[in-house]
C-alpha cells in the first residue's frame, strides 16, 4: 500500500489567503521557518498507478500536478483517479469535485448523511449529474463489524469507524451530530498485513476509537489545533477546536497524550490549520511533537506500508 499526502493543511491551507496571524504573516515575510500547505487530502494505491483519492480539496488540481503518478498518460484524456472516498460532507473536503468535472464519471464513496448533504445543502451530486452523468454514488455503512472494498485496491479492506464530529453550516444535523456525518477509516492492506488509520477530524477519541488506534501500524490523525481555543486567542476566529469537531494537541487528554499511550505506532499529525504553532519548524511545539515520536505530515510526503 502506498499513501500519498496530497494536502496537508485545513481548511484554508497554509498560508490562509485572508489571514495575518503570526504564522501566515511571517510565511509571507520570510521570517517563519515553514512549508507551505493545501487543503487536506491523500491517495492511497496498492499497484501505483490506481489510485483512491480521500477528499477532494479546492486545491485538488494543483495537488494532481505535483503528483506524476496522478497523469499516467495512457490516453488523450487520463486520470489516475480511480475512486473517490469522501470522509464528510464540509466545504475544504469536496469542492475540488467540481474541478473534476472534465474527468466524470466517477464513483464516490461516502455515508448516506454525506450523500444527502451533498445532494440538498451543496448540491454537488445534481449539479454534476450534466457533465457525463456525474458522480455514481456508492454507498459507506458507518458499521465497525464489515469492511468493503473497492475494485481498483481489492487487496485493501475498509473499515468506516463513526467520528463525533459537527456536520457543515447546510447540513439539517448542524450541531447535532449524528454517525455517518463523519468517518475515520481503518484501511488494511491483506498483501503486506499493514494498516492506516485515517481520521483527519477526530473530535472525540471514546474506547471504541482508541481501540482502532491502538490496532494501526500508521496513524495519520487531527492535527488541526495546538490549543483548543487557539483561534479564539489570536482573534481570528470565534469557536473552540472542539465546536469545530477537532482534539487539540496540547493540554489533559490531548492528542499528544492520546498518541503517547499507543507506543507502537507511526503517529501523523494531519490536517494542520493556518493557526497552529506546529507549522513553525523551529517552535518549541514543534521540538515537543519531536520528542513524542510525533511527525507532522507535508504536502508530497510518501509512506510505503
Amino acid at each position: 500500500m502506498q499513501i500519498r499526502i496530497l494536502g496537508s493543511g485545513a481548511g484554508g491551507g497554509f498560508p490562509q489567503w485572508n489571514c495575518n496571524c503570526r504564522n501566515c504573516a511571517g510565511f509571507r515575510a520570510g521570517t517563519l521557518n515553514a512549508r507551505a500547505r493545501t487543503q487536506s487530502s491523500i491517495a492511497i494505491s496498492v499497484d501505483g498507478e490506481r489510485w483512491i483519492l480521500f477528499n477532494a480539496s479546492p486545491d485538488i488540481r494543483a495537488q494532481l500536478a505535483d503528483f506524476p503518478a496522478m497523469q499516467p498518460g495512457r490516453s488523450l484524456r487520463d486520470t489516475g483517479i480511480s475512486a473517490i472516498v469522501l470522509m464528510d460532507s464540509q466545504v475544504d473536503h469536496t469542492t475540488g469535485l467540481l474541478s473534476l468535472r472534465e474527468g466524470l464519471p466517477l464513483d464516490v464513496w461516502c455515508t448516506s448523511q454525506v450523500h444527502s448533504d451533498l445532494s440538498t445543502g451543496f448540491p454537488l451530486f445534481e449539479m454534476l449529474r450534466h457533465w457525463n452523468g456525474g458522480l455514481n454514488w456508492q454507498a459507506i455503512e458507518p458499521n465497525e463489524d464489515t469492511a468493503f472494498t473497492i475494485p481498483c485496491a481489492p487487496t485493501l479492506a475498509l473499515t468506516a469507524i463513526p467520528l463525533l464530529s459537527n456536520a457543515p453550516p447546510y447540513s439539517p444535523r448542524r450541531d447535532q451530530p449524528h454517525p455517518g456525518d463523519n468517518i475515520g477509516l481503518f484501511i488494511e492492506d491483506s498483501v503486506s498485513g499493514q494498516s492506516v488509520l485515517y481520521a483527519p477530524g477526530l473530535g472525540q477519541p471514546d474506547d471504541r476509537i482508541k481501540a482502532w488506534m491502538a490496532r494501526a501500524d500508521v496513524l495519520l490523525v487531527d492535527g488541526t489545533v495546538w490549543h483548543d481555543d487557539e483561534m479564539i486567542r489570536q482573534e481570528v476566529g470565534t469557536k473552540t477546536g472542539q465546536q469545530m469537531g477537532h482534539l487539540a494537541q496540547a493540554g489533559p487528554g490531548g492528542m499528544i497524550e492520546l498518541l503517547d499511550t499507543l507506543p507502537g505506532a507511526r503517529k501523523i499529525l494531519i490536517h494542520i490549520n493556518n493557526t497552529n504553532p506546529i507549522l513553525d519548524e523551529a517552535s518549541p511545539e514543534r521540538a515537543e511533537l519531536a520528542a513524542h515520536g510525533i511527525e507532522v505530515a507535508w504536502d508530497g510526503m510518501h509512506i510505503h506500508l
